[in-house]
C-alpha cells in the first residue's frame, strides 16, 4: 500500500487498514485477496468521508491473487476506486504516467519494468524542483515482495553520463 496525502491522515489510515487486514487473517485463518482488501479499504474510506473526521488520502494497493494474478488498485480521497495496470501518484506521477503509457506492456520482464521505473525517476529529476535522492523499487509477484536495487540520483547521473 502506497499512501499520499496529509501526513497524519496517511500514517493513521494506512496503519488502521493494515492492522484490520492482519486481524482478518488471524480470525479467519486466510488472507484477503487483493480485490477484497481494496474493497474493504474503499468502504472504510467512504465511511470516514461521511463522518466528521474524513481521511484526506489517495492510495495505491497492490497484491497477488492465485486466480486473478497481480492486481493494482487506485483510490482517491473521495473513495472512488479503479483497478489499473500501472500507476504513479504525487507530483512525480504527473510526469511518470505518460512514460508508463508509452512503455507499458502486459508481458514485460522484471528488468524491463525496472528500466521503465528508471525512466520515470529520470523524468521526475529533470522536471521537478525538488529532487529526492533515493527511490525504493519493489516487485510484487506470486513469490511475494522482492526488493530491487534503489534508483538513486547518483546512478541516474552515471547512466546519463555514460550515454553522452
Amino acid at each position: 500500500m502506497a499512501v499520499s496525502g496529509e501526513s497524519g491522515d496517511t500514517s493513521q489510515f494506512a496503519e488502521y487498514i493494515a492492522k484490520n487486514i492482519q486481524l482478518y487473517k488471524m480470525r479467519n485463518g486466510y488472507e484477503l485477496s487483493p480485490s477484497a482488501a481494496a474493497n474493504f479499504t474503499r468502504r472504510n474510506l467512504a465511511e470516514y468521508l461521511r463522518s466528521r473526521t474524513p481521511y484526506n488520502v489517495n492510495l495505491l494497493l497492490a497484491g497477488f491473487d492465485e486466480q486473478a494474478g497481480p492486481e493494482l488498485f487506485f483510490m482517491d480521497y473521495l473513495a472512488s476506486m479503479v483497478k489499473i495496470p500501472y500507476a504513479a501518484h504525487g507530483y512525480g506521477g504527473y510526469f511518470s504516467l505518460s512514460i508508463m503509457d508509452r512503455y507499458h506492456n502486459a508481458d514485460m520482464t522484471e528488468e524491463e519494468g525496472y528500466e521503465v521505473m528508471k525512466k520515470c525517476v529520470q523524468e521526475a529529476h529533470r522536471r521537478l524542483i525538488v529532487n529526492l535522492p533515493n527511490f525504493k523499487v519493489q516487485i510484487i509477484n506470486k513469490d511475494g515482495i522482492k526488493d530491487m536495487p534503489d534508483i538513486t540520483a547518483k546512478s541516474i547521473a552515471i547512466e546519463e553520463h555514460g550515454r553522452s
